[in-house]
C-alpha cells in the first residue's frame, strides 16, 4: 500500500469521528461554547476543517505560504463543510508522490523550524486529534450521550 493511501486511512481514522460529532450539532448550537473564552461550536469545527485541509495543501504543494492561506466559504452548514473539506483534504493526501512525503519543508518563518512532509502531517493530525477531543466536550455539553468511539478503523 502507498505512503499516501496509509495517510488517507490514517486521516480517516480520525476524521469520520470529527464529522460524526459534527453532524450532531445542530445550526442551533452553532454559538454554543462551553465557557465565555472558548470558541463556538461553529468555530471550532470550521477551524478544524480548513485548518487540515491547509496543513495538506502546503503538504501537497510544498509551499508553507499555503499555510496562512484564509478560506472563504460561502457554505454554512457544519455537516455540509465536513463533507466537503474531508473530501478535499483526502484527495490531497491521495495525489502525494513518495517524493512530496520525503520533502523537507522549510517551515521557519510558522513554526521556526524545517521538519519533514511527514512530520508536518503527523503535526497536522495531533492538531485534529487535540480539538477532536475538545469537541467530545461541546457536543457532550449540548446534551448527547450517545456518542462514538475516539477513532473508527478500517
Amino acid at each position: 500500500m502507498s505512503r499516501a493511501k496509509k495517510w488517507v486511512q490514517y486521516f480517516l481514522s480520525h476524521r469520520h469521528v470529527t464529522m460524526e460529532l459534527i453532524h450532531k450539532i445542530d445550526e442551533a448550537h452553532y454559538d454554543y461554547k462551553p465557557t465565555p473564552t472558548s470558541m463556538t461550536a461553529k468555530q471550532l469545527a470550521t477551524h478544524m476543517l480548513f485548518s487540515f485541509y491547509n496543513f495538506a495543501n502546503t503538504a501537497k504543494h510544498g509551499d508553507p505560504s499555503l499555510f496562512r492561506q484564509k478560506i472563504e466559504e460561502p457554505e454554512t452548514n457544519l455537516a455540509k463543510l465536513a463533507e466537503t473539506y474531508t473530501e478535499k483534504t483526502r484527495q490531497l493526501i491521495e495525489s502525494m508522490s513518495d517524493d512530496d512525503f520525503d520533502r523537507t519543508l522549510d517551515l521557519t518563518a510558522i513554526f521556526g523550524t524545517q521538519m519533514s512532509t511527514v512530520q508536518f502531517l503527523q503535526l497536522a493530525m495531533d492538531h485534529e486529534i487535540h480539538h477532536k477531543g475538545q469537541l467530545f466536550v461541546y457536543v457532550r455539553g449540548m446534551g448527547h450521550t450517545d456518542l462514538p468511539l475516539f477513532v473508527k478503523r478500517g
